[in-house]
């Protein structure tokens, strides 16, 4: 639907604003947690289209690295080959061929939820623009000494073959076992307690905290490592909790980063004992076993020794997975390549600190503090094969050259490139500039840089978030990525709880769009975004948006029919009746509160208000009652339907960031103009509010409320006409007595006419003769039943209440919910006994 309504123009007189929003993954389709972030990120851009500016949000894809060679590569196990069948150059081929044939689904259900992007404008982060700047920028960090290359422990999947970072490890409670050890014998034994039984075959020390007075006589001596021939060291180092297990740890610095920094605070060696799909290299009985056999295997060796002091079983305890396939993390010894990370964080969190960047809502800060201030450096080599290849060479004596683009890598023999490519999200990253022509200073760099808002999921601060802030700021010379950053909550079900396809709780959008329109899933996902905030939604949730969306349809083409119109001035105030005047005032009103809503990124709120204003007050009330003056005909008539025009045009201008496609096609119906999306955003007029006309239709409402009430109580029917008489003298509803009857199904009063009941209502009095419109008996025989069962209620929870004994021992909760019954049963009371007194007698 948007006809190439959001193409940006760069050198365009408009004002820039320009959004971002994670670029999906190649390998994925829409799902419920993208429909949310799009919605609402697609509801800012139309209204600051509307509002005049020139808005940019840039669709595109992440290529994923991991993601996308494990879904080829599963592909090619199915016809029993592996990528090293058929080497880099043409596995990497085959990838490619994939993404053009399969990557880029998300963009097609992008059209289909209404996001207004600048389709002209795609990017992918693997394009020939994006990789030049990802050569650039590694270019840049690498001789400014800010990457290095070096042997650290990092996060291993034994599945992938690479390296993770932090932020790519799951970390979930699993059941595991804690087996405690006794090294050595008589006085120079020690007992450590371990959960990887196995990795002890790497062990090259045992630490102890210096101040362990248990331990003094061992420190700087060596005891038998069990199951080897070496003897380790017991060293003495602060990081050892002498309150935790027995006070002493094993220390195996290839295989645990905390044993690592002992290591090499106490000069210790690094031996790997497992190659890159995690089996046991140390020669012996254990050589070539899985990690997992390794332990079993391990552990019963030991008990054969008399070695095994305790077995606990199961132990549950944090245990890290690969976020992509699930396999189980192994921290191992390797050689990667690092961003030095302290200088760039700081500056990413000084850009908030200072005000240039505002986190919204405000409470999530700690957050973004919370990653930024601590944040380790950043492994970002990835041995894979798709993705961006690490740009440096190596030469035959040891030579490194980093080769940024236009420059020709070293030739000659003994020459190569690093095999490894680079971390997914140090392209994303570079999102907000790269996808601008960055590193030229392009006329779109120039216009569109800043982004005015970042609008993402707070579960992606780390991975996404402070790495813009940390790039954006060092490649842009300190200017900050964004003005803003929005932070959303995540999609949850009904109960709450988090959405997946192993818990069978996971909805497609796609499937309820195909239900109830993309105009009630976007309008339910902005009804529950609440700033920072989980959203859970359930199906009738759905069904409820699309019930309005419903009544937005009907309701507007009532409109039409009954010659409801845009041309024209609106008529003077004198023209207009007091219904009128109170719609055009209430339309101020709400105009000025969707606009403060819109821009504190109050979407929940703002929903609920144009819901409410929209179902209430213009479709049950306004519509309503400008029936009556419909039906007189006359000049009030003719401006009746101006005015229930201009409500129209407004209100689904208003509706239309939210609710995109009915609203256009009925604005475009009413007022025969080219579409919604390039139409003014409307503007309060506070010279059209009228507080007499709010007053005075607020008395009508409250009469024609309350003996709709009365009239349910009696058990009438909602069409059910009832003869009555009105007493409106003395309040301002003289002139609404034809609506009040119209609305309320009041037929005049005739020959004969007894009033059986008086309903005295702001002033004014409604009397109305019953008799002959319900069973006076049965209805008085069911209110007494109803009578009878509260006063029964109200006596029951009276006598608990009055129970100390059960006062003392009763939570607060349950007293809380007895007194509540009690009230709601004085209530019950109250009105059935005026209804009773109600009824005609006799």
């Amino acid at each position: 639907m948007d006809r190439g309504y959001f193409t940006a123009d760069a050198k365009s007189d408009k004002p820039a604003y320009t959004i971002v929003i994670p670029p999906p993954n190649v390998t994925g389709a829409l799902h419920l947690g993208h429909a949310f972030q799009h919605t609402l990120m697609d509801a800012l851009t139309r209204r600051k289209r509307m509002q005049g500016y020139e808005t940019l949000w840039l669709p595109g894809m992440d290529h994923a690295g991991i993601a996308t060679q494990n879904r080829v590569e599963q592909q090619l196990a199915e016809t029993g080959l592996s990528r090293h069948d058929l080497g880099r150059e043409a596995f990497v081929e085959k990838v490619w061929e994939w993404k053009e044939n399969y990557g880029g689904k998300i963009l097609g259900q992008m059209r289909r939820l209404g996001d207004g992007v600048d389709w002209s404008r795609e990017r992918f982060t693997m394009d020939e623009g994006l990789s030049t700047a990802v050569q650039t920028i590694f270019k840049k960090l690498f001789d400014d000494g800010l990457i290095y290359r070096a042997e650290r422990i990092i996060n291993w999947c034994p599945r992938c073959l690479t390296a993770l970072s932090d932020i790519e490890v799951e970390h979930e409670d699993s059941p595991g076992e804690l087996v405690s050890i006794r090294y050595g014998d008589g006085d120079d034994s020690i007992v450590v307690a371990t959960t990887r039984a196995e990795t002890m075959l790497g062990d090259t020390a045992i630490a102890v905290h210096p101040d362990d007075e248990r331990y003094a006589h061992l420190i700087g001596r060596t005891i038998a490592l069990p199951l080897t021939d070496r003897r380790i060291p017991v060293v003495a180092d602060t990081h050892v909790d002498p309150e935790f297990g027995t006070g002493a740890v094993k220390v195996t610095p290839a295989h645990d980063p905390n044993d690592f920094a002992i290591g090499q605070r106490h000069n210790l060696p690094n031996l790997t004992v497992m190659d890159e799909h995690g089996a046991i290299t140390v020669h012996g009985p254990f050589l070539g076993l899985d990690r997992l056999e390794a332990r079993s295997a391990v552990v019963g060796a030991l008990r054969e020794q008399g070695r095994i002091v305790a077995e606990k079983r199961p132990y549950m305890h944090a245990v890290g997975h690969c976020s992509r396939c699930h396999t189980i993390v192994e921290p191992r010894l390797s050689l990667q390549w690092w961003v030095k990370v302290e200088p760039l964080a700081t500056e990413a969190g000084n850009a908030v600190r200072d005000g240039r960047v505002q986190i919204h809502p405000k409470e999530m800060e700690g957050r973004y503090f919370s990653w930024v201030d601590n944040m380790h450096d950043w492994c970002i080599s990835r041995q894979l094969w798709w993705g961006h290849r690490i740009p440096v060479w190596y030469g035959p004596e040891g030579q490194v050259v980093c080769v940024g683009p236009g420059e020709q890598p070293p030739a000659g023999e003994g020459w190569h490139q690093d095999p490894d490519v680079l971390d997914t999200w140090f392209s994303s990253g570079l999102w907000p500039f790269s996808t601008l022509g960055w590193p030229e200073q392009t006329p779109d760099l120039e216009k569109f840089y800043a982004t005015d808002v970042l609008l993402t999921g707070h579960d992606i601060i780390f991975f996404w978030v402070a790495r813009m802030m940390m790039f954006g700021l060092y490649a842009m010379d300190g200017q900050a990525p964004f003005h803003t950053i929005a932070l959303t909550g995540l999609v949850r079900d009904q109960f709450g709880k988090k959405m997946s396809k192993s818990s069978g709780n996971a909805v497609d959008p796609l499937d309820w769009m195909d239900a109830y329109g993309a105009d009630a899933v976007r309008f339910t996902l902005a009804r529950g975004a609440n700033p920072g905030a989980d959203v859970p939604i359930g199906e009738d949730w759905v069904q409820a948006s699309r019930n309005f969306c419903n009544k937005i349809w009907n309701a507007t083409r009532f409109a039409l029919m009954n010659g409801a119109t845009v041309d024209g001035p609106l008529p003077a105030p004198e023209e207009m009746t007091a219904v009128d005047r109170w719609i055009l005032s209430r339309l101020q009103a709400t105009v000025a509160e969707a606009d403060a809503l819109y821009d504190d990124y109050q979407f929940a709120k703002l929903s609920d208000t144009l819901f409410h204003f929209a179902w209430d007050e213009v479709f049950d009330w306004y519509v309503e009652l400008s029936k009556t003056t419909l039906a007189k005909g006359g000049p009030q008539a003719d401006a009746a339907r101006r005015v229930l025009g201009e409500v129209l045009d407004v209100t689904l201008r208003l509706l239309h960031p939210v609710v995109p496609f009915v609203t256009d096609t009925l604005w475009t119906t009413l007022t025969g103009a080219e579409s919604l999306v390039v139409t003014e955003w409307p503007a309060a007029d506070p010279a059209r509010r009228d507080a007499a006309a709010e007053a005075e239709v607020a008395v009508l409402q409250q009469v024609v409320t309350e003996v709709r009430r009365f009239r349910s109580d009696q058990g009438l029917k909602p069409g059910q006409k009832v003869p009555a008489t009105l007493d409106l003298d003395g309040t301002p509803l003289a002139g609404h007595e034809d609506a009040i009857r119209s609305l309320l199904r009041l037929t005049a009063p005739e020959e004969g006419f007894s009033a059986t009941a008086s309903l005295p209502v702001a002033g004014a009095t409604v009397a109305l003769d019953l008799s002959g419109t319900i069973d006076v008996p049965a209805e008085r025989k069911r209110l007494t039943k109803d009578l009878a069962a509260a006063e029964k209620e109200k006596a029951q929870t009276t006598a608990k209440l009055g129970n100390e004994a059960f006062l003392g021992k009763a939570p607060d909760d349950v007293v809380a919910k007895i007194r509540g019954r009690q009230e709601a049963a004085e209530a019950d009371i109250a009105r059935l006994t005026a209804q009773l007194a109600a009824l005609p007698q006799g």
